[in-house]
């Protein structure tokens, strides 16, 4: 059995009498959330929302201090309950990490077994940290629009946000599950990436123009949209009949300055994303899918950065500035 250190590094967040700030600390076992599971951690990932924790320019934690980080993988190595055994392969995404409980950002984790998902066969820890929240975000959003009719055959979905990590999985996932896919971003010098993952057609949204009917004419049979706000509102003018939106962000806004002639006269469906909250039953479904079917065809070009802890912060940086491209992993051994 492997012997937990009496200290280990950790990425923790504070908020107190000394102000918000995050940095790498050594801490014990028992600094850490309770759980049934202890695992020790080899790689998490960076998403959107643990650079908004680390730099407190969003107010993701409900309580301090807590490890940051809201996705992670490794080996078992004591467990309370009768599903997992020290030496199994594990992953956690969302679940509450990293807002009321411990994140990944540390070398050894506690985590309630009700959270926890095998390592599907196929995939390593690293691959799947680099799938991570993104892609899970992606599979998600494709898994309900097919819920609820969405096909190849009725038209080509429009990926916003595209060059982002759930927009760059979500045109992989779409072009492997056979659909045409076309691609928005702000970044026109990422054409090139985005084709490469298999976009058929890029948009710069800056040459975006609506219109300002209700209801425009249509372009596209669906959408994952990762902008919300403005960009939200006008592509709920031009989906066609009975086409689905997955909605999974923000880096727009929050607001939704629209009408509901779109889903009273076409049908359209507003699907909300909330992959910290999914299902357990859906989790295993999706990432079954994510290791076989939906496996990333691109995902060494997708993940295209690994940092250490130590290099946390200027990758949170890189982040907030809209500097990213793609995904980056963190190698927490």
């Amino acid at each position: 059995m492997t012997k937990i250190p009496e200290k280990f590094k950790a990425f923790r967040i504070h908020d107190d009498a000394e102000g918000y700030r995050s940095d790498i600390e050594d801490i014990g076992i028992d600094d850490l959330s309770e759980g049934d599971v202890v695992i020790r951690c080899e790689w998490s990932g960076i998403n959107y929302k643990d650079a908004l924790a680390a730099t407190g320019k969003g107010r993701i934690l409900k309580s301090y201090p807590l490890v940051g980080g809201i996705d992670v993988a490794g080996e078992v190595i004591s467990s309370e309950c009768d599903r997992f055994s020290a030496g199994d392969k594990v992953l956690v995404t969302g679940c509450n990490q990293s807002e009321t409980r411990d994140g990944g950002y540390s070398q050894y984790l506690r985590l309630d077994s009700k959270s926890v998902i095998p390592l599907p066969a196929g995939l390593t820890t690293r691959e799947a940290m680099g799938i991570g929240t993104a892609g899970f975000t992606a599979a998600i959003s494709l898994y309900r629009m097919e819920a609820l009719g969405q096909t190849p055959g009725a038209g080509p979905i429009v990926v916003t946000g595209a060059s982002g990590g759930v927009g760059s999985f979500a045109i992989d996932i779409l072009t492997k599950a056979g659909y045409e896919v076309h691609a928005i971003t702000g970044k026109v010098e990422q054409f090139d990436y985005l084709e490469g993952l298999g976009a058929r057609q890029c948009i710069s949204r800056h040459d975006l123009h609506w219109g300002q009917k209700p209801l425009e004419t249509t372009r596209w049979a669906g959408c994952i949209d990762n902008v919300g706000g403005e960009m939200l509102a006008g592509i709920s003018r031009v989906i066609d009949l009975w086409g689905n939106i997955a909605v999974c962000g923000m880096a727009g806004g929050i607001g939704l300055n629209a009408t509901n002639l779109p889903l009273i006269l076409r049908g359209i469906s507003l699907i909300g994303i909330s992959s910290n909250n999914t299902p357990y039953d859906m989790r295993e479904i999706l990432w079954g899918r994510l290791a076989n079917e939906w496996r990333p065809q691109h995902l060494d070009t997708i993940v295209n950065n690994e940092v250490s802890l130590d290099e946390l912060g200027n990758a949170f940086g890189v982040l907030m500035k809209g500097a990213a491209l793609g995904r980056t992993v963190v190698d927490l051994s």
